[in-house]
């Protein structure tokens, strides 16, 4: 049977603990220079229930058991950091990423794609925002990249000043959001203390204990955490090696009431250094490690339609109603694609007679009109044309778009709203260029 090295390696640490040397005051900070890099694993393990508020004209609730895991193994490399700052770009390649929840009976995966998994996260306001420079990411890798632990970070838990052992202090608000994942704290706070220090072979390692309670929101809503974990820091290369966390969430209701409650342990274990020849400089020359249009568009794909297509980040996928789906813009425009089955697909100007059929009936006073007119060949052919009209006294651009492929089709009608016009319309363009219609299937994981 293979024996897990991480936990091999922390069992006989922890075997050897030694007190420090009477009066030692030790400095425990790890910078994160531009070209450091070090490998990252990751385990969660959860576990709890949620409670669901009572149907109408009932009185009581129901509980719904949660159980969940992650398993997480990536390279990282930092590309750019303030001095003496946080980290605000690093380089990650994952080797892997699992991730499993359960909600009732009903199962939950997610992962990111082997094409993808060289990232580039770009770190804003205690948020990692991510883009692929090897091809465009879905939103839902987009989001399981988010809530993973930003190392970096982690060093909020270490002391701004030299400590000796049995001194305490409080853990850096970036530091708890990491942990918590809270998008915001409004009350509580993590000690941190200095321990002790143990010997493994030639190297000597400080533990340093935290715990504290803190309450705010995150994407659950409001809740309260208990953390309750500890630290172990290499004295010899200066950075956090291994970290142990038991966590309790309680999830709140608009008055603090308790709706349910989740325990949860997190175990991180950190080498370093470590040089991979894929983040190396070498390897770097030929990437494009700064965002940019191309490549920070986004992917969507539905099987079960049969449809991919890309799509810029400052839209979002609205929702999906039976053949269509809804893309509402950051400033107030929306789009709909409807799939058209065989010998259901319109012509531009069959398209076009019934757009403004349904503008007339209404009440829209159509202002001015460009006829159809072919943007793209087959074998993915694209037909456009335009309405400018005013709706209920607002003046918009109806764009609209014909995609014919073998014997499918897309019909995709978007409402333009005047302010940066020429952008939302080159944007709009480029979503019907990027559509690909395929043969139904099973829904993709």
């Amino acid at each position: 049977m293979k024996t897990n090295r991480a936990l091999t390696w922390v069992v006989c640490l922890l075997a050897f603990p030694v007190a420090a040397r009477a009066g030692e005051a030790l400095r425990l900070q790890e910078v994160f220079p531009a070209g450091y890099q070090y490998h990252v694993s990751c385990r969660v393990e959860l576990a709890g229930n949620l409670t669901l508020p009572a149907a109408k004209n009932q009185t009581a609730t129901k509980s719904l058991p949660v159980t969940g895991s992650s398993a997480i193994e990536y390279d990282e490399r930092v590309l750019a950091a303030d001095t003496g700052g946080p980290v605000e770009r690093t380089l990650r390649l994952y080797r892997r990423i699992d991730f499993r929840r359960k909600i009732g009976d009903r199962p939950q995966e997610s992962t990111i794609r082997p094409a993808v998994r060289r990232l580039v996260l770009l770190r804003h306001k205690n948020q990692e925002v991510p883009f692929s420079p090897d091809g465009p990411l879905m939103w839902a890798e987009i989001d399981l990249v988010r809530t993973d632990v930003f190392t970096p970070a982690l060093a909020g838990l270490l002391p701004d000043k030299d400590v000796k052992s049995g001194e305490g202090w409080q853990a850096g608000k970036a530091a708890i959001q990491e942990l918590t994942d809270m998008e915001r704290i409004d009350e509580g706070e993590v000690e941190c203390r200095f321990e002790d220090v143990s010997t493994f072979g030639k190297r000597r390692y400080a533990r340093v204990g935290f715990r504290g309670s803190v309450r705010g929101i995150n994407e659950d809503g409001p809740n309260r955490q208990q953390l309750d974990g500890y630290l172990l820091f290499d004295l010899e290369s200066n950075h956090i090696g291994y970290l142990s966390l038991k966590g309790i969430i309680s999830l709140l209701d608009k008055d603090g009431k308790v709706q349910g409650t989740i325990e949860g342990q997190f175990v991180l274990t950190r080498q370093n250094p470590r040089n991979e020849p894929e983040l190396a400089d070498a390897a770097l020359r030929v990437v494009e490690l700064e965002p940019d249009a191309d490549n920070t568009v986004l992917l969507y794909e539905n099987a079960e339609l049969g449809i991919r297509f890309l799509y810029p980040p400052r839209w979002h996928v609205a929702g999906v109603h039976g053949q269509q789906v809804a893309l509402d813009e950051a400033q107030g425009s929306g789009l709909l694609l409807t799939v058209e089955q065989a010998g259901r697909v319109p012509t531009g100007g069959q398209f076009l007679a019934e757009s403004q059929e349904y503008l007339e009936k209404q009440k829209a006073r159509i202002l001015r009109s460009k006829q159809p007119q072919r943007i793209q060949e087959a074998p993915r052919e694209v037909e456009n044309f335009a309405l400018e009209a005013e709706i209920a006294g607002q003046r918009v651009v109806m764009d609209y778009y014909v995609s014919r492929q073998a014997t499918r089709g897309v019909t995709l009608a978007a409402r333009l709203l005047p302010g940066n016009l020429a952008g939302l319309q080159k944007e709009v363009q480029a979503i019907a260029r990027s559509l690909q219609i395929e043969k139904p299937g099973p829904a993709s994981k």
